[in-house]
């Protein structure tokens, strides 16, 4: 058995779950193992294959894990070989053949980028600006073990141990949170939740609304996906060794892109300030 990293740009795919008609990274990773013989033509999935969690639509990933039995050859570069330009393979361990990538986590974190101009800082958009002590506040509200009933469209597992962070970087709050686990569209509706107290729209008791055996309406909604990024996925007792080339490859593609959207960016900023004239 051997378990893969995967870096993945969400914003392309319909989650990552395979799904009929539509392009995931999962249907992208068994269409590579198919062509590199890996998977057979009529099996449904590889063999021993999990995957450590169901990112959703626009959801990106650094640190997605899946695991498999597999050939010793393929490594994450020879996967890399068939996977699109958006879905990288970068690191790799071998496993016992009783691991399982979902159920053998102890800790996923995600982390969420959140545009959010303070009081002092230059905003694009006419959206309200956020205050940081107020967003700190309602994170040390829902870190700590809760039950998210009103903040998951899930009736079951919605008791969960959370903790959290939140750093400013310019105009963006970067926010991370670790669990066990996460129901349903938890992290987006904890983003929600923080970036309405930060501006003023909600209180701090309503936070402690949200966290009672109360249901309470309206709930609030998931906010985007697209600043969302899974960022690791622990396994006690495994050591991932990154490959070289494969790392150099995820390098090179994520870092065009990156320069695309700063292009992109430049372009929209100089219409923003030219119809100011």
């Amino acid at each position: 058995m051997r378990a893969f990293r995967l870096a993945y740009d969400g914003r392309e795919w319909y989650g990552f779950q395979r799904q009929p008609d539509v392009p995931t990274v999962e249907s992208r990773l068994f269409d590579a193992l198919e062509t590199l013989s890996v998977l057979p033509a009529e099996a449904s999935k590889p063999l021993g294959y999990a995957a450590a969690g169901r990112t959703d639509r626009g959801v990106s990933a650094l640190a997605q894990t899946v695991a498999l039995e597999c050939p010793e050859w393929l490594t994450p570069r020879a996967l890399n070989s068939e996977l699109p330009p958006t879905i990288r393979a970068w690191a790799s361990a071998d496993v016992e053949t009783s691991f399982h990538a979902t159920h053998d986590a102890v800790r996923r974190e995600y982390t969420y980028y959140l545009y959010a101009p303070s009081i002092e800082a230059e905003r694009l958009d006419a959206r309200t600006p956020v205050d940081d002590d107020r967003a700190r506040g309602a994170l040390e509200l829902l870190c700590g073990s809760h039950d998210f009933s009103n903040l998951t469209p899930d009736t079951t597992g919605t008791r969960r141990g959370l903790s959290g962070r939140l750093t400013r970087h310019g105009a963006f709050l970067e926010v991370g949170f670790a669990a066990g686990g996460f129901a349903r569209e938890l992290v987006r509706r904890l983003i929600s939740v923080i970036q309405r107290v930060a501006t003023g729209q909600q209180s701090l008791e309503w936070v402690e609304r949200l966290l009672g055996p109360t249901t309470v309406e309206p709930r609030p909604p998931p906010a985007s996906p697209e600043p969302l990024v899974l960022s690791n996925v622990v396994y006690p007792g495994v050591d991932f060794d990154g490959d070289p080339d494969a790392a150099d490859s995820a390098k090179r593609t994520f870092g065009q892109q990156a320069v695309d959207a700063l292009v992109t960016e430049r372009v929209s900023r100089s219409i923003l300030n030219g119809v100011d004239h």
